[in-house]
């Protein structure tokens, strides 16, 4: 009876994962679609004369994290945390190709402090190298994608069966949007693929992934090199 139970709540927060990806798929797409026209406007804001190489953005974002067994081997999606992340960054490519996907690479510092409330209270700290690519040709909106590489230090570990050791290594990627609500801020949100593990470095390595979606502010300043 337990194995149905399971089994059945594991296909059940399949369905709601898949449910949340195609939400967030469909509304990036929209807004793509829409800024699509947007960007053939001579009136629109035009990204390149700010997202220059060398300019600064600093800001930071606020998360939540799920926890889910749809991807990995990991035996409960009860993994749940408030996450804290200040960035700062630096463009350091001119533009990049052409047409709509131009753009240009940025590399970010970003620490991180996190809350777990499930499956008991606990946290984390650290930090990650972020990579993102910024998508210059839609005007005020700027999709983006980013993949991180850091490390943390949690005491969610060695009491939960997934992990043993508290030294863990974090992978992160997943798309975002920014808005210029002036010419030198933007808001921002995303969602991102997490994953932790101890790279074997333990007795257990089941690993922890989950699903970030988060939300911040950034500001940038005129290009400097």
């Amino acid at each position: 009876m337990g194995r149905v139970e399971q089994r059945d709540s594991t296909m059940s927060e399949a369905r709601r994962l898949a449910q949340a990806v195609l939400l967030i798929t469909t509304c990036l797409s929209i807004v793509l679609w829409t800024s699509t026209g947007a960007a053939e406007d001579r009136s629109s804001f035009d990204a390149r004369e700010v997202m220059r190489k060398g300019t600064f953005e600093f800001g930071g974002a606020v998360g939540y994290a799920q926890g889910t067994t749809a991807i990995g081997a990991a035996e409960s999606s009860n993994r749940s945390a408030v996450f804290v992340m200040p960035r700062a960054g630096m463009i350091v490519t001119e533009p990049l190709g052409r047409n709509w996907w131009q753009g240009n690479v940025e590399l970010m510092i970003e620490p991180v402090v996190a809350r777990f409330t499930k499956p008991f209270a606990a946290e984390a700290v650290g930090g990650s190298f972020v990579l993102k690519y910024n998508l210059l040709s839609f005007g005020r909106w700027m999709p983006f994608w980013d993949v991180g590489a850091g490390i943390v230090w949690t005491n969610l570990a060695p009491r939960i069966p997934e992990q043993s050791t508290q030294f863990e290594f974090v992978l992160e990627t997943g798309p975002g949007l920014q808005y210029f609500v002036t010419d030198r801020i933007t808001w921002m949100m995303g969602v991102r693929l997490h994953h932790i593990s101890n790279s074997n470095l333990g007795d257990r390595n089941t690993g922890i992934n989950g699903v970030l979606p988060y939300i911040g502010l950034s500001f940038l300043t005129p290009g400097v090199f």
